[in-house]
Order: C-alpha cells, then sequence, then structure tokens
C-alpha cells in the first residue's frame, strides 16, 4: 500500500486538478475520475505483480548484459592471448629465418672461398702442364735441330771424305779397322 500512496498524493497535489470547477471528489468531475483511474490501474499491476515481473526482467536482462560483458572480457583475453602467441610465434621464425640467412651467408662465402682455391689449383695445374709441354717442344726442337745437324755434318763429312779418299788410302784404312777389331775381339 505504501507503493500507491506516493502515486495517490502527488495526483492530487498535481496543479490542474485544482484548476477543475466544483467539487474535487464529486462523480463529475472528471480530474477525480481520472484520479480514480489511475488508481485502479497501478492497483491491477501491483496486483498482478507486474513491477516485479518487470524488475525481474530488468534484472534478467542485466544478468544477460553482465554475463555478455565477461564472455567478451574472456574472448578478449582469449584473444590478447593469442596475439602475443603469435607474436612469440613470428619473432621465432624471424629469428629462424635470420640465422638461415646468416648460415646460407657463411655457406656461400665458404664456396666463394673454396671455389677461390680450387681455381687456384687449376691454374697451378695448367701452368704446370704447359711448361711441361713447352719443354717437351724444346727437348723436341733441340733433338730435330741435333739430328739435322748430325745428319747435315754425316753428309758434308761424306763428301769431304769422298773428295779426299784414294783407292789406296781405302785399302789402307781397311786394313787397320780390320786389325783393331781383331784386337778388340780377343
Amino acid at each position: 500500500m505504501k507503493k500507491l500512496a506516493l502515486p495517490a498524493a502527488l495526483s492530487v497535489a498535481a496543479t490542474p486538478a485544482f484548476a477543475a470547477t466544483g467539487p474535487f471528489f464529486s462523480l463529475g468531475n472528471t480530474d477525480f475520475i481520472v484520479l480514480i483511474a489511475f488508481i485502479v490501474f497501478v492497483a491491477v499491476l501491483v496486483y498482478f505483480k507486474v513491477p516485479g515481473l518487470i524488475v525481474g526482467l530488468l534484472d534478467k536482462r542485466a544478468d544477460g548484459i553482465k554475463s555478455e560483458l565477461e564472455e567478451a572480457k574472456a574472448l578478449r583475453e582469449d584473444a590478447q592471448a593469442l596475439l602475443a602467441s603469435y607474436e612469440r610465434k613470428q619473432k621465432e621464425v624471424q629469428a629462424q629465418a635470420d640465422r638461415i640467412v646468416e648460415s646460407a651467408k657463411a655457406e656461400a662465402a665458404a664456396a666463394a672461398e673454396q671455389a677461390k682455391v680450387d681455381l687456384q689449383a687449376s691454374i697451378t695445374r695448367r701452368l704446370a702442364a704447359a711448361e711441361e709441354q713447352i719443354a717437351s717442344a724444346e727437348a723436341s726442337a733441340v733433338k730435330d735441330v741435333r739430328d739435322t745437324a748430325i745428319t747435315a755434318a754425316v753428309s758434308a763429312a761424306r763428301e769431304v771424305i769422298a773428295k779426299q779418299m784414294t783407292d789406296a788410302k781405302a785399302a789402307e784404312l781397311t786394313e787397320k779397322s780390320i786389325e783393331e777389331a781383331k784386337t778388340r775381339l780377343n
């Protein structure tokens, strides 16, 4: 009943109620009829516990909003944890990529150094082979020159001997050669 007393007191104290003509508490006064209808309406609402239902619905709605906020907060925390996890994984992948790049650079440098060493060894082998070919060609040329010189000397000696040789000298040389061969063979 306390809940009804306040609206009733407010409606009696309302300024438009004093503006009506005639006595206030008569059925001819429309303001009084509106007041009675309002009081009956509020009484019906209280009787059927509508304010409690409305408060219950509002509480239920507040609880729903509160649970949605808690769920949103939990989802936000999960999202932050997932973001931190992805950031950590990204840093790990970046570090791994940096290590791979450094390793590749080191391997490339080692391969370049090895290529330099191999090239130097190849150049040294080719120079040695070229020097060997030059020495062989030089020896062959010297041998050819000697053979040609010997052939020319023998030819020249034959001509000189042929010009100076007589039959008597030839017979004498032949005898000396036979004697010399006999002494050597014995």
